[in-house]
């Protein structure tokens, strides 16, 4: 049932007659699995990829390196969970190497962004330190080239 994920994480908008000739599954036994995947929270929602920067709407994004002291007994979770719940977090992941938490966060301005850090991201309990990167170009993102050239798909005639 995997291949039923593998298509939907490729493009969430097919529909279940669809998956059902791609994976030769009746449309029952994919309703079913999705279903099952749904309740089991293998499948937590589904999204749409949007090239911001050809729209009007005007945002950054960064990425926050974050040091942190683990709880006894919690380990980085208790941490991570506090930081997350925050509006402007839209990712956060546990790292391995030189921090401790990649924290993705979105605001209007970089001062915004700034803001956050100091106010509300560094002064948390157990956070060390925090190193801050803005993305100033996406190339790709979730597999998907943004601003893809369009090929030329001619032949080369010799004369």
């Amino acid at each position: 049932m995997d291949e039923i994920l593998e298509i939907l994480e490729g493009n969430s908008r097919y529909s279940e007659d669809e998956i059902a000739v791609m994976t030769g599954k009746s449309v029952e036994e994919v309703h079913k699995a999705i279903k099952e995947y749904e309740e089991q929270n293998v499948i937590v929602g589904y999204t749409t990829l949007i090239n911001w920067e050809k729209t009007s709407r005007e945002s950054v994004l960064a990425l926050i390196e974050v040091k942190v002291t683990p709880q006894r007994g919690e380990g980085f979770d208790k941490v991570a969970e506090r930081i997350y719940k925050f509006k402007e977090v839209k990712a956060c992941y546990l790292m391995s190497g030189g921090f401790d938490l990649t924290v993705i966060v979105e605001g209007k301005t970089m001062k915004d962004v700034a803001l956050f850090v100091a106010e509300k991201l560094a002064v948390q309990e157990h956070v060390l330190s925090t190193s801050t990167h803005f993305v100033l170009k996406k190339y790709k993102d979730k597999g998907v080239i943004f601003n893809k050239k369009p090929e030329d798909d001619r032949e080369v005639l010799f004369i």
